[in-house]
């Protein structure tokens, strides 16, 4: 299975747990199962981001730093500084 697969296959999933929320919220089951089910997708999507970076990391940004290129090294680690600080907003 290729990096890509693995990332897809788990973005799959993820799209099928939102299915089934939708299909929860149609059904108009409870609240806190509803909640459950989003937390879990939450949890998933926060797994397949970590798992997005550290594969940027192990290729974009070593292949920055292995350039020796203070321009391209600058450029990805401004690019992580924006990446942080949107995920504080």
């Amino acid at each position: 299975m290729s990096d890509h697969s693995a990332i897809l296959n788990r973005l799959r999933r993820i799209e099928g747990q939102v299915r089934g929320i939708a299909g929860m919220v149609e059904d108009e089951r409870y609240c806190i199962d509803i909640l459950v089910q989003l937390q879990a997708v939450k949890a998933a999507l926060g797994r397949a981001e970590s798992e997005i970076l550290k594969r940027h990391a192990a290729s974009c940004v070593t292949e920055a730093i292995d350039s020796g290129d203070p321009v391209e090294q600058q450029r990805k680690f401004a690019e992580l500084v924006d990446l942080f600080e949107k995920a504080k907003r």
